[in-house]
């Protein structure tokens, strides 16, 4: 399962994500914000990640992204990574088994989001070196 989330500032990219995730028959869930009304980012990190633990993937918006990546990040098995492009979003997922994309909801291009979020989804994760780093990460 996928979720999405965003904040008020990561709003309008995440309805236009949701519309093409919903086009390509992706199943996902969005557990908010659901306007543009002023949100603390903090506690929609919160619902996304305490959803994802079990193995599930997630997106999170924010106007840099710096703030959902600071918040999601807090969270134990957590991997978040801020992806500004789609060689970034690759190596997150190749290198770092990342479970959850944090792009910026501000200037944002709504097709490189796009590819951001197709190249976080079908990457694989490389496994080897990368699992013991990986394993260091959850010992911390």
């Amino acid at each position: 399962m996928l979720y999405i989330g965003a904040d008020h500032a990561g709003f309008n990219l995440k309805s236009k994500l949701v519309d093409y995730l919903s086009s390509k028959n992706v199943q996902f869930e969005d557990v908010g914000t659901f306007s543009e009304e002023s949100v603390d980012y903090p506690l929609i990190a919160q619902k996304l990640c305490l959803k994802i633990l079990d193995g599930d993937k997630g997106i999170l918006i924010c106007g840099t992204g710096i703030g959902m990546s600071i918040a999601s990040n807090r969270f134990k098995n957590i991997r978040a990574a801020l992806c500004y492009d789609v060689e970034s979003a690759k190596l997150a997922r190749n290198h770092n088994n990342a479970n959850v994309l944090v792009l910026k909801g501000r200037n944002q291009d709504t097709q490189l989001s796009i590819k951001i979020v197709e190249a976080f989804l079908t990457e694989p994760f490389e496994g080897g070196r990368h699992q013991g780093r990986i394993d260091e990460l959850n010992d911390l």
